[in-house]
């Protein structure tokens, strides 16, 4: 397992759990990762490192986390010599690496997103383009940008401000020489992630992620602070046009480009009144929503994934527990800004002792039996229930138990979750919230393009 975050726990906790596993290694790992597997220091963006330490352990399977790994190409080397790997190639993860990649490639084939104002790769250039264009309007840092590179500006003096940081401030590094703007879309967000071996797909559960720090939608945005996945939040019909006009469409685009693609694909969507719309594409698992679907898996994920990676993946294999999965993080003070790490973290043992509760670590480092915060998202307290409110009750119960100094998390993780569904036409109702710049929201209709952590 390559990763060292709260996505990896929660699958790293999953593949534990197969008759087939018999030892994991995880790089870098973390605090709670490291009683489950054998945690070895390496950094996730060190792709050489990385190769050499897959030729000197052989396993008979990787599986890679986070996106940087990807976009630099860690895939097509692990495929090279040998070493079965769930992830896709350098080429096809830039339809994350590269925003105006991604977006030039639905529009080259037809499939369904918001209108492309241009593609700018100087300031001045992108400054005057905002004079025709309508608002709320989404800019966006072409690279990678750690979940922190795209706004939705409601005014040109905050569109001004983003293209700024961004292209003259640097802020974003190499992620910032060049910007997308394009139309703003409204509706609520959904996050529909497949797992194919470039043939055959399996759909996971439809999930939703919630990316403002504060109740309500309020406040900067973040990697991620909560997400749910439940019965009845996508019906029948709604993901039948899923697959009909963008899944189907987005992998016979991939293949026409001879752009082979295995591995996660996540389709971060708008449920919009004309219907579903692609804001980004992730190579990879989201997270937080790795750790409410996890508790929803009622399959054996280490046999899947080693299908899906040998190129034999039964679709028919993926199956989910009814019911819900919620999973509430909990961040360190000063997130997402300059987080304060050091802290110690108390109540981690009564937490789990809630029933259908676990705490999956993100931001921690162990010492002996006792856990310190070491990054900005610190625990992501996951539940499963029989139904949203049964597990976000839970869930809530847990974080109760938990405490370390400036504790962030919200108290509403899919509360709201009634006002979200829409019906199977892919219309929704409410007006537009404030304008929020990723992710998915708990309450109301968002005008906004994803960027996933």
């Amino acid at each position: 397992m390559i990763g060292g975050g709260g996505r990896e726990h929660a699958l790293v906790w999953k593949l534990r759990q197969s008759a087939l596993v018999e030892h994991i290694w995880c790089a870098p790992g973390n605090g709670g990762i490291a009683p489950l597997a054998e945690c070895i220091a390496v950094n996730t963006g060190d792709v050489g490192a990385l190769v050499a330490l897959g030729e000197k352990l052989r396993p008979d399977l990787t599986i890679v986390g986070p996106e940087l790994p990807l976009v630099a190409g860690i895939a097509d080397e692990f495929a090279a010599r040998g070493l079965p790997v769930v992830g896709p190639s350098k080429q096809a993860a830039r339809l994350e690496g590269s925003k105006a990649f991604a977006k030039e490639f639905l529009l080259r084939h037809g499939i369904p997103t918001g209108s492309l104002y241009g593609i700018y790769d100087s300031a001045s250039g992108a400054y005057s383009a905002l004079c025709a264009v309508d608002w709320p309007c989404v800019i966006k840092a072409d690279g990678l940008a750690a979940g922190k590179g795209v706004l939705v500006a409601s005014s040109p003096d905050e569109a001004t401000g983003f293209i700024e940081r961004a292209m003259v401030d640097r802020e974003f590094g190499v992620a910032g020489d060049s910007v997308v703007l394009e139309e703003g879309l409204t509706g609520p967000e959904l996050s529909y992630i497949v797992l194919t071996d470039g043939a055959r797909v399996a759909s996971l559960a439809a999930s939703r992620d919630h990316k403002r720090l504060f109740d309500g939608d309020k406040g900067p945005n973040t990697g991620g602070m909560g997400a749910y996945s439940a019965d009845g939040l996508l019906g029948a019909g709604l993901e039948e046009k899923i697959r009909n006009t963008i899944v189907r469409p987005t992998l016979a685009a991939l293949a026409k480009e001879n752009i082979p693609y295995r591995g996660f694909l996540y389709f971060g969507l708008m449920l919009t009144a004309e219907g579903p719309k692609v804001l980004e594409f992730n190579c990879r698992l989201g997270d937080p929503e790795t750790q409410a679907l996890v508790m929803r898996m009622d399959f054996d994920l280490a046999a899947v994934l080693h299908a899906a990676a040998a190129g034999n993946l039964d679709p028919s294999a993926v199956r989910w527990k009814p019911g819900a999965g919620v999973c509430v993080v909990m961040a360190a003070a000063g997130y997402p800004g300059e987080p304060r790490t050091g802290a110690k973290i108390d109540g981690l043992a009564g937490a789990e002792l809630v029933p259908g509760v676990v705490a999956f670590h993100a931001g921690t480092r162990r010492e002996g039996a006792t856990c310190f915060v070491s990054g900005g998202r610190v625990l992501g307290v996951t539940a499963s229930g029989p139904n949203l409110a049964a597990a976000s009750g839970l869930c809530y119960d847990a974080v109760a138990q938990i405490r370390f100094e400036g504790a962030q998390f919200r108290k509403d993780i899919g509360v709201h979750a009634e006002a979200q569904k829409a019906p199977a036409g892919g219309s929704s109702t409410g007006a537009a919230s404030d304008a929020t710049s990723s992710g998915a929201t708990s309450s109301g209709a968002t005008s906004s393009a994803a960027t996933k952590g």
